[in-house]
């Protein structure tokens, strides 16, 4: 399961891995109301999260590690919807990888520096989707689940190698 946090909209992306093969189960989005405060935010998204989980069941998550960004105020925000997160899914007994958007472009597109349309076309084409995932936060989550798969699929070769 892949993850895209923000305090407004969490993107989440399931997908599952089969042999080499990639496929999408589900993906969506977590919203909050724009005026509610935000201990109320917070609460959604760890409701919302938990019933993703537990209709899922997961083997494993990853979240989007925070990038820096000129606005302090949405760093702070974006920081405590990630210790929900983190929260909600460490709670569940799964465990949790978290990865830089860097490692995620590199991942997915194989170049660090990719925008945002060359991550999605990628996304649909790994896993053959007939469009790209919309909302952006939900084709970014799903984004993040292909990179934690890849790198578990890399962590296993080098075991096997040892």
């Amino acid at each position: 399961m892949g993850i895209d946090p923000g305090t407004a909209t969490t993107g989440f992306g399931v997908v599952e891995s089969r042999g080499s093969r990639l496929r999408m189960v589900d993906y969506g989005v977590i919203t909050t109301p724009a005026g509610m405060d935000m201990p109320g935010r917070l609460c959604l998204i760890h409701e919302g999260l938990s019933r993703i989980i537990s209709q899922y069941q997961p083997e494993s998550a990853a979240v989007e590690q925070i990038f820096h960004h000129h606005n302090a105020k949405t760093v702070i925000t974006v920081a405590q919807s990630r210790g929900v997160i983190l929260y909600t899914v460490a709670s569940a007994g799964i465990q949790v990888c978290e990865y830089t958007p860097l490692q995620v472009k590199q991942s997915v597109v194989g170049y660090g520096q990719a925008d945002k349309r060359q991550v999605q076309l990628m996304v649909q084409k790994i896993l053959s989707l007939k469009e790209i995932p919309k909302p952006d936060d939900a084709a970014d989550a799903l984004a993040i689940a292909i990179c934690h798969l890849h790198a578990q699929r890399l962590a296993q070769i080098y075991r096997s190698e040892l």
